[in-house]
């Protein structure tokens, strides 16, 4: 019987230390460079959900209800990609981020410390950040189209066009209503 017992926990043992091996028909390089790409994307979402939520905080004036309520329901709309995005990560084979560090090291969405900010303002950074999303995600789906990852760059493409959405919605609610728009 003890000898059964360790072997079970030489078992479990090896089996922390075993890399988490996910089945696909992807290249270890497709896997590599379509996690690195997400990964990132990731990074990105998680960065632009906590600035828009740090702006649904602290926003403030006459327009306070409707933008408040704007940038809540965009919030809702980032945090529901972070979810797919991770799954995604590990179907394809890789390991996703870890930490709110992780989170640090590979986004491009700067984060917004300030004090207080106009909310105009507000609504300009995040439509630029929105606008940069978009623009990585379709970095990624070139990565992933030239690895024939069809279910990926299927994901992607619905997340551009909610990207597009939030900075459309995000342009239109600061217009001053002047010709130019700004």
């Amino acid at each position: 019987m003890a000898k059964k017992s360790e072997k079970k926990i030489d078992d479990l043992k090896q089996r922390r230390k075993a890399p988490l091996l996910t089945p696909s028909d992807l290249s270890a390089k497709a896997t590599r460079d379509i996690a690195g790409g997400m990964n990132g994307v990731l990074a990105d979402v998680f960065a632009l959900y906590l600035k828009t939520k740090n702006f649904h905080w602290h926003m403030s004036g006459p327009h306070f209800r409707d933008y408040h309520l704007l940038l809540d329901e965009q919030a809702d709309q980032l945090y529901a990609m972070t979810d797919p995005i991770a799954e995604r990560i590990r179907k394809v084979g890789g390991s996703t981020l870890r930490s709110i560090g992780h989170i640090a090291r590979l986004q491009r969405i700067k984060d917004n410390d300030a004090d207080y900010v106009q909310p105009l303002d507000m609504l300009a950074e995040l439509r630029e950040d929105n606008a940069s999303l978009a623009a990585r995600l379709r970095e990624v789906h070139d990565v992933v189209d030239e690895h024939r990852d069809i279910a990926t760059a299927s994901l992607i493409e619905n997340w551009i066009d909610e990207t597009e959405r939030r900075t459309w919605f995000l342009f239109e609610s600061s217009r001053r209503g002047d010709a130019t728009g700004h």
